[in-house]
């Protein structure tokens, strides 16, 4: 009975009081077969989405947008309820914004907004999962699992759009949202400075974040960010270009 309280317990456990010992390892089994899963939901939505009429597709993205925001809430209410609340759990890491951006797509689509989840939602998404900073919890913590499966959602929404046809993005849309990303970081870098926070990453580089290389090899992680933006730009326009010239020829 004792067991089967604390392990009712560990379940609402954060990562900043759960014990150490219970959590997993990056790239191990616990975290393969949620990147496999994540992959699987993502490939099934997509299939489902397409056959969809209009109206289905559209009620499909109003579900999915209200959950992954009704998930977030719920997550920051817990939090509260166990006294764990502080600013660091505030929306303005790129994922939290890419939540409130989905909640304004659902409300009132734009072609910038679906660019800039594209360009930087799905990338900043899959990072966090590949990488995530959530390996002190166990599988049994309802933090470990609004983690994986909250940023495997992330990764959906803006997939449906685009494997469907739904964002028109070219370069030009692709610098808007750099634009705009921009726009996100210069005051939320200096609510870090006022809050000690690190949003974005832009204090300092997580443990295992690739932005580790920069500050190890270039004195600073910030350098990551003019160097890595580029690529990701490049890579993710580059499908877009290869079906563009699939259909063309």
């Amino acid at each position: 009975m004792i067991h089967f309280l604390w392990v009712m317990k560990m379940f609402f456990y954060t990562k900043d009081n759960i014990p150490d010992g219970y959590g997993f390892s990056t790239f191990g089994l616990t975290h393969l077969i949620w990147l496999a899963v994540g992959a699987l939901m993502c490939v099934g939505a997509c299939l489902l989405y397409k056959k969809l009429s209009a109206s289905g597709q559209k009620k499909m993205l109003i579900v999915l947008g209200c959950y992954i925001f009704f998930q977030e809430m719920l997550k920051n209410l817990i939090v509260a309820l166990v006294d764990e609340f502080t600013v660091g759990y505030l929306p303005f890491h790129l994922c939290g914004i890419n939540i409130l951006l989905i909640l304004f797509d659902v409300i009132k689509p734009t072609k910038i907004v679906r660019s800039f989840l594209y360009y930087f939602g799905i990338p900043g998404a899959m990072l966090a999962l590949l990488f995530p900073n959530w390996t002190s919890q166990p599988l049994w913590n309802f933090f470990h699992l609004h983690s994986f499966l909250i940023h495997i959602l992330l990764v959906m929404y803006p997939l449906l759009l685009v494997t469907s046809g739904q964002v028109q993005t070219d370069l030009k849309s692709a610098f808007k949202s750099l634009i705009v990303l921009v726009g996100f970081a210069i005051p939320i870098y200096f609510l870090n400075l006022l809050w000690d926070t690190n949003f974005m990453f832009l204090m300092e580089p997580d443990k295992g974040n690739p932005l580790e290389l920069f500050e190890t090899l270039l004195g600073s992680h910030l350098w990551g960010f003019p160097i890595l933006l580029p690529v990701v730009i490049f890579l993710m326009y580059l499908p877009i270009l290869i079906v563009r010239r699939v259909k063309n020829d």
